[in-house]
Order: structure tokens, then C-alpha cells, then sequence
């Protein structure tokens, strides 16, 4: 493939009608020129997943696993060409995007196990005649519209179990990574039978197809809570299976007596990596207030450490930010506490060290209360906030004084701590120490207006499934319970 990035509809390249450019966030230089689906372009996508579906769904699951299998061999022997390519246009340095594509392999031979053994199961019945069977079924064709984020990782999340358990998809990647997922599709799928997988580029337009059309029962969706909600309302008269996980505020409590030290360090890492763009990124933190100034002290010396740069030009500990637009949120965001007394510690703009490229430096604002758009809406980008609290019941009271609950971090070494955080705090994910890995066995998702999604683990695979009942009656006798005999 070229850089003119194509439409891939039913097994086939296709060529739309317009097209967009791609650039790198590092250097703001167009990359590729990507076509652009119209209505028509993502019916035919649509239609082209629904008539693979009847053969796909049949097949026995070993055969879906080997394809899975052959598939993630291809992601790992062209993993670095994937990486380079993802750096490219999403910005994050290359040892990050190596572990992207890597954990994208990952997923897809875990889920080829996994549904070896998730067929359904048989449950108890009343008589010795009768047989009762619970059947997991695949809905039908699956839309699955991901971010720009982890573009191959979250894909991976949602196609993989879909896949495995005999849905087809319809893709469309968020129009600012479109690339890598296009290249992967090209590279390591090109033996799926024709239709199973299809991806349409463009806007929001071609999500909205997705949504409202009849045929495309299911929507998997990872992005912005306004974009979820418009879903919702848009989906809500066909009763579509919605799967949507829409971003979050996650906060970071350091408990009484915890090592400031340790926890400015882990904070470091959980808010800034991928330059803070990560749904579950450190936005929050709440520190007692006796240790607050020693802790922002920490914070901003190992903040002030990291490095900006363009991957593509060496190793370095942050990259640049999707776009202007997030770069325009994020300085919203920092005014509007500025002006409301906050702290600006360290940080705060554009960097003035490139002459292009979306580069923001990593900023630490103090002072910061709730009502502060910093702390009441997703910043997504390399901004973490810091607010003292009094005692353990406020902390927790103000980690749920939130209309995201996606995940939570505490730091502490005692125990009857750790469990009273986990027990009362509302979030998809708690993590104790260790904030923001993940687990490829146990679900992520997000509580409130984080979403309903659940993916990764058993979890993950059982969204993708109907259930059914059949009971089933061997002795074709007439039942005593039947009224009128």
C-alpha cells in the first residue's frame, strides 16, 4: 500500500470518491492522503458484513481461533514497521507503540483460547426428559468506532472477541490515526474470508451511518462522552447492543502516613504517559494536607525531568499531543483555574521549545477545587491537578464527587485503608499502589458516565454474545400441567 490509504470493503481495496489528510502531530507534515467514505461507501461496508456473517458465524470456533492465531503471528512479525508507523501519526514515543502492537497480538491469542470453552453451558432441569441449553450466539455485524489514542489496542479490545465469537465488523478508526489500523488490516488479515472484516475512513458522518442503520446491531464505541451520548440518543429507538466506554477523571488518593515520594513517582508515570491521552491518565490527585507541599515539591521535580520529542529522532519520555484542538482544551482547562486561584506550579502551554508539532509541556497546577473545570471535566493531555483534604472519608467523597467513574488509584500500606477505598469508591477499575495497568484476564470499563462497557477478560467476550434458552422435552406425552386436558 501507498500512502494513498483506501476503503477496505468485502475482502477489497476501495478508492472513495474524496479524501483527507493525515499528518504527524510531531510535525504537524501532512503523512498520507486517506479516502473518505461517503453514505453509500459504508452501506456497502455494512452489506458486505452482513453476507459474511451467516458463513462466518458457522464455522467451528477452532476454525475462527486459527485465523485469529495466523493473524496475531502477522501483527508480531511486522511489529515494528506497525510501531513506526503509529508513532508517526499518533506522536507516542516508539517503546510505547512497540507495546501496543505487541499487547494487539496478545489480545486477539487470548480471546482464540478463551472461546474454545464459551459456547454456553447446560443448566438444571425439572424432569428426566428434558434438557435445557444456554446458547451464546453472535449478534450480527458489529460497529466498532475507536480513538486515536491506542488506535490498534482499543481496536484489538473490541474485534477480537466479536470475531471470535462469529460477528463480523464494520471499523471506522478515529479520522486522526487511521493509518496503522488500514496498514495492519493489509499486512495480517488479508486471509479472512471476504466481508468477515471491513473498515470505512472519515468523520463523524461515517460513524453516524454505523449507528442508525438496521443492519449493524451492535455498537462498540471508545471515545468522548459527547459523542456516547449522541450515540445513545441516536441508537435508542432500534434498542442497539451499546458497548461504550466515554473517557474519564481519574483521581489518585495518597493516604495518611503513604510515601510522598513513591507516590510523586508513580503520579509521574499515571499522568503523563502517552502525554497524559489515556482514558485512565491521573488528572486528580488529593493529598492530606500536612504533606502537600512536600508532595507538590516531588511531583514538579520528577515532572520537570521528562523530555519532549519526536520519536521518529530518538528515545524520549513524552511526545507530542493529537492536535490543536486538544492543545485549545487543555489551555481552557488551565486558564479557567488561573483565574479562579489556582496554582500554576509548573508547566502550562505550548512548548517553545519546537518550532512545529502539538508539543505541550507537562503542567502541575495546586490550589485547585471542584469547582474548577480541571477537575470536573476529561482534560486528556499532560495536566495533573493537586487538592489537599482533611481526613480519608473527605478524599473518598471527593474521588465520587464525579460524573466519571472509570478508574481510581490509592496509594497507602495499610490495608483497612486499601479495602475501605476499593469498597466505597464508584469506579470500573481500582488500583491499589499501581496505577494504570491492565489485565488482559479481568475487565476494564467505567461506572456513571464512563460507560457500560466491560472489555478484556471473560467479561469482554460475553459482550459480544446473545443469550438463549431452549428447553427441550424428549417425552412428547401430554404434561399434567397443561390447562384443558
Amino acid at each position: 500500500m501507498s500512502n494513498n490509504y483506501q476503503l477496505y470493503i468485502g475482502g477489497k481495496w476501495v478508492k472513495a470518491e474524496q479524501s483527507f489528510e493525515v499528518s504527524n502531530p510531531a510535525t504537524e507534515q501532512v503523512i498520507a492522503s486517506v479516502s473518505q467514505a461517503s453514505e453509500a461507501d459504508v452501506i456497502r461496508a455494512i452489506e458486505a458484513a452482513s453476507g459474511a456473517f451467516g458463513e462466518w458465524k458457522r464455522k467451528p470456533v477452532d476454525t475462527r481461533a486459527a485465523y485469529m492465531h495466523s493473524a496475531a503471528a502477522a501483527i508480531l512479525l511486522n511489529l515494528e514497521e506497525l510501531a513506526e508507523l503509529l508513532s508517526r501519526e499518533q506522536g507516542k514515543p516508539l517503546p510505547e507503540s512497540r507495546a501496543e502492537v505487541e499487547w494487539t497480538a496478545k489480545t486477539m491469542t487470548y480471546y482464540a483460547e478463551l472461546a474454545k470453552n464459551e459456547s454456553g453451558r447446560i443448566a438444571p432441569a425439572a424432569g428426566n426428559t428434558q434438557l435445557n441449553l444456554i446458547i451464546k450466539e453472535p449478534y450480527g455485524v458489529v460497529g466498532a468506532i475507536v480513538p486515536f489514542n491506542y488506535p490498534l489496542l482499543l481496536l484489538m479490545w473490541k474485534m477480537a472477541p466479536a470475531l471470535i465469537m462469529g460477528n463480523t465488523l464494520v471499523i471506522k478508526p478515529s479520522e486522526l490515526t487511521p493509518l496503522c489500523t488500514l496498514r495492519m488490516l493489509e499486512l495480517c488479515f488479508a486471509e479472512y474470508p471476504r466481508g468477515v472484516i471491513n473498515c470505512v475512513t472519515g468523520f463523524a458522518d461515517v460513524g453516524r451511518v454505523l449507528v442508525n442503520h438496521d443492519d449493524v446491531p451492535v455498537i462498540a464505541f471508545t471515545g468522548s462522552t459527547e459523542t456516547g451520548v449522541n450515540i445513545i440518543r441516536d441508537s435508542a429507538a432500534k434498542n442497539k447492543k451499546l458497548h461504550l466506554e466515554m473517557g474519564g477523571k481519574d483521581a489518585f488518593v495518597i493516604a495518611p502516613g503513604a510515601d510522598v515520594e513513591l507516590a510523586a513517582s508513580a503520579i509521574a508515570w499515571s499522568g503523563f504517559y502517552n502525554s497524559g491521552q489515556v482514558c485512565t491518565s491521573t488528572e486528580r490527585v488529593y493529598v492530606p494536607r500536612g504533606v502537600h507541599d512536600e508532595f507538590v515539591r516531588a511531583l514538579v521535580s520528577r515532572v520537570e525531568m521528562l523530555v519532549l520529542g519526536d520519536s521518529s529522532k530518538g528515545d524520549f519520555d513524552l511526545g507530542p499531543m493529537i492536535s490543536a484542538k486538544a492543545h485549545e482544551k487543555l489551555d481552557k482547562h488551565i486558564s479557567n483555574a488561573l483565574e479562579n486561584g489556582a496554582i500554576l506550579e509548573t508547566g502550562g502551554g505550548k512548548s517553545m521549545y519546537f518550532e512545529k508539532g502539538h508539543f505541550y509541556t507537562p503542567t502541575v497546577l495546586s490550589g485547585v477545587d471542584h469547582d474548577m473545570l480541571c477537575m470536573r471535566e476529561e482534560s486528556f493531555g499532560p495536566l495533573v491537578s493537586v487538592m489537599a483534604y482533611d481526613d480519608f472519608d473527605e478524599a473518598i467523597a471527593l474521588v465520587n464527587d464525579s460524573l466519571f467513574g472509570l478508574g481510581a488509584c490509592c496509594r497507602t500500606g495499610d490495608p483497612l485503608l486499601a479495602k475501605k477505598f476499593y469498597e466505597n469508591v464508584k469506579a470500573g477499575t481500582i488500583w491499589i499502589n499501581d496505577p494504570l495497568p491492565d489485565n488482559i484476564a479481568a475487565p476494564f470499563g467505567g461506572m456513571k458516565m464512563s460507560g457500560n462497557a466491560r472489555e478484556l477478560g471473560m467479561e469482554g467476550l460475553d459482550s459480544f454474545v446473545e443469550i438463549k434458552h431452549v428447553h427441550w422435552d424428549f417425552d412428547l406425552a401430554a404434561k399434567d400441567h397443561w390447562v384443558g386436558i
